[in-house]
């Protein structure tokens, strides 16, 4: 079995969502991330808060982040296991993040986690 990266796109993080719009996606999320785990196929995950990140370039210069020039952002991600990338796509195609207009999961593969099982 292998394990895929799900990464959470939202096109612009600086959109403030009130509290309880954030409640109901919270809870369409555990329900979602539930379902995969009811599978066991969930191997961890976290958010990415905006607050107190920074952005480190090459030149060692340091921004406040995530945001810079562009508004994409990161707001977390979990780690399913899948025999192949159209298992870790089917997975992807049920997460609420998509509910978001721009917004986009992206799916990658760890490296280094070749069929433990």
């Amino acid at each position: 079995m292998k394990e895929f990266m799900l990464i959470f796109r939202h096109e612009d993080g600086s959109k403030v969502a009130s509290p309880e719009q954030i409640q109901v996606w919270m809870k369409q999320t555990m329900d979602w991330i539930g379902g995969i785990a009811a599978q066991n196929k969930f191997s961890g995950g976290n958010g990415l808060p905006f607050d107190n990140s920074r952005v480190v370039w090459h030149n060692n210069e340091v921004t406040n982040g995530p945001f810079g020039e562009i508004k994409e952002t990161i707001g977390g991600y979990i780690i399913v296991k899948a025999e192949s990338v159209d298992e870790a796509v089917e997975f992807a195609k049920g997460c609420p993040v998509l509910q978001g207009d721009g917004n986009s999961v992206e799916v990658r593969r760890l490296v280094g986690k070749e069929d433990d099982d």
